[in-house]
């Protein structure tokens, strides 16, 4: 057998009755989907569960997978903690998922685990379920900083896993919508917060799983959304077969939204290899951008190359640059991304060598091999990445903060020998507060030392 369908359901404890004591009425649309969800899950009578959840341990570099033989949880952190539940674990499925994944070069295990206990996004489906009839062995896995094709190969690995060993599965995929919804909701307004709503939706109702896989992660971050990883890790779970899909209800009234979907497999389908699709669209993508790249982008991208394939640095700089990069003299930031997340940003606020073009050569090699947050970049991932290039104009000191616009200005927090810089206009930093915020942080500041402000701008090559 392989996987015989999949839900995406929401997992407000407020649903809940006796959490909510009332109030659940307010998302009574999204409760009644959820029973015919949980209703049709009984109807394709599984052995297994296997549910993915944002509350489950996540890390940045690690797919965790619950250990044990099982695992109990209530509701007493939401009021409740009379309403309670235990599941039993399928140990020998985990096994074989972990088996596939490590054949497939993927990190995934059972380590660090930090609470035993269910969260609230493996509960609040299994609440449901259980009132359905659905009582049988589950896997609880969570999501992790990987990237979406990552999440998908899981996915795939989960549904080998499954054909492997004969189970009956459905996939639960666990995940509220954006948290951005409205001025009035528990974490605010953005604009970005409908328009994801909208566009994830969309994908729901039409079974147009590929749109999981390339929303724009600037669009995911500032709308705040909470499952796209859980929605992705089930499109890779039903990787080539055909479904036949009903989105049976959306609710944003909280400022949080809440979708409920139901696919039911239907048999085999070629054409919806997503994961292959995105990898060629991906392709294309970075083709384009790369033959659009000017002299600075190129220049950090040679370096870059140069040092990573030989451990070598880059002796000569190309004949054909511009004056302006081998006469003048300037700070210059090397930013490096790869799948919309950063992978690697080291600059210089002044110039410390003869020419911006060698401070682009010199900063280039520290962002792929010296930043602190980052493992060295490896030769595998040279085709993914894709660079920025911020040439800094000569810093100046401000007298306070009405003095910075975080679209136009870069912010310099020191504190005697200690210092912290920002570059302007980075996603997700909307506010000056924010701005000084994060540059204090990077350089060990705290908010109760004096310190003093500069700002900069920047011409910047993508």
């Amino acid at each position: 057998m392989a996987i015989l369908g999949a839900v995406i359901v929401p997992h407000p404890p407020l649903i809940i009755p006796a959490v909510g004591r009332g109030r659940e009425q307010e998302v009574q649309a999204t409760i009644d989907a959820y029973r015919t969800a949980a209703k049709q899950v009984a109807d394709w009578k599984p052995e297994v569960l296997i549910i993915t959840s944002p509350h489950q341990v996540m890390y940045a570099d690690y797919f965790h997978i619950s250990p044990g033989r099982g695992a109990t949880g209530d509701m007493a952190a939401f009021g409740a903690s009379e309403t309670k539940l235990r599941v039993e674990y399928d140990a020998q499925l985990r096994d074989e998922i972990i088996r596939c994944e490590e054949s497939a070069g993927l990190q995934v295990g059972t380590l660090g685990q930090r609470d035993p206990y269910l969260d609230h996004g493996t509960f609040v489906p299994l609440y449901f379920l259980r009132e359905a009839g659905v009582d049988c062995p589950i896997l609880r896995i969570g999501l992790s900083g990987f990237s979406p094709l990552d999440h998908y190969r899981l996915g795939q690995c989960i549904a080998q896993a499954v054909e492997n060993l004969g189970r009956r599965a459905v996939f639960i995929a666990s995940g509220d919508l954006s948290h951005k919804l409205k001025d009035d909701g528990p974490y605010g307004f953005a604009p970005e917060g409908p328009e994801f709503d909208r566009q994830i939706t969309g994908a729901m109702a039409e079974g147009d799983f590929l749109r999981f896989l390339t929303m724009d992660p600037a669009l995911c971050d500032r709308a705040a959304e909470c499952g796209l990883r859980s929605f992705q890790i089930m499109t890779g779970a039903l990787d080539g077969m055909a479904v036949e899909t009903k989105l049976l209800s959306y609710e944003g009234v909280t400022g949080v939204g809440y979708g409920v979907a139901a696919f039911t497999v239907t048999g085999p389908d070629g054409d919806r290899r997503f994961g292959e699709q995105c990898v060629e669209l991906e392709r294309t993508r970075l083709a384009e951008k790369k033959a659009s790249e000017d002299s600075w982008v190129r220049l950090a991208r040679l370096s870059l190359e140069t040092f990573v394939k030989t451990g070598e640095r880059l002796e000569r700089l190309p004949d054909d640059l511009p004056a302006e990069m081998t006469e003048q003299a300037a700070g210059a930031f090397v930013s490096l991304h790869a799948h919309g997340q950063l992978r690697g940003c080291i600059g210089t606020t002044g110039p410390t060598t003869e020419s911006v073009a060698w401070e682009i050569v010199q900063n280039a090699v520290s962002a792929c091999s010296r930043d602190p947050r980052f493992p060295p970049v490896t030769v595998s991932e040279l085709d993914i990445l894709e660079y920025s290039v911020d040439v800094l104009d000569q810093p100046e000191p401000i007298s306070s903060p009405a003095e910075l616009d975080v679209k136009k200005y870069g912010v310099i927090v020191s504190c005697g020998g200690r210092r912290g810089l920002l570059l302007p206009d980075l996603e997700g930093v909307d506010t000056v507060e924010q701005q000084i915020d994060i540059a204090r942080q990077k350089g060990g500041i705290s908010s109760r030392e004096k310190y003093t402000l500069g700002r900069f701008e920047v011409v910047r090559h993508l």
